[in-house]
């Protein structure tokens, strides 16, 4: 089906910049979603930000203006480029891909990838 592998998470000092890659393989799959949520430990999951296929873009407040999402859609790859990153933003951050399954019928499609952990430090 859909397998998402995220990279690019790392221990960095406040103040630097990170940039995270979640790439989607497999086959008989369309994606028109792909975003990344995060989640620190002892708080709820919170979408970070996201994007469509026609390259329309969603941000948390918490993260304007210093995280930019962008897309390769011939890739299947989602990026999140994260600047001047701060120690609450220190989460596990998960790649998600919604669209459609179209192996012999068209089903939903909903994939998480593993997590790749950012810790900033004060």
């Amino acid at each position: 089906q859909v397998q998402l592998v995220e990279s690019g998470g790392g221990l960095v000092q406040a103040g630097e910049s990170l940039r995270l890659s979640c790439a989607a393989s497999g086959s008989f799959f369309s994606i028109n979603t792909m975003g990344w949520y995060r989640q620190a430990p002892g708080a709820q999951r919170e979408l970070v930000a996201d994007i469509t296929g026609g390259g329309r873009t969603n941000y948390a407040d918490s993260v304007k203006g210093r995280f930019t999402i962008s897309r390769d859609n011939a890739k299947n790859t989602v990026y999140l480029q994260m600047n001047s990153l701060k120690p609450e933003d220190t989460a596990v951050y998960h790649c998600n891909a919604r669209g459609t399954v179209v192996r012999y019928t068209l089903t939903p499609l909903d994939a998480w990838g593993q997590g790749t952990l950012v810790t900033v430090s004060s």
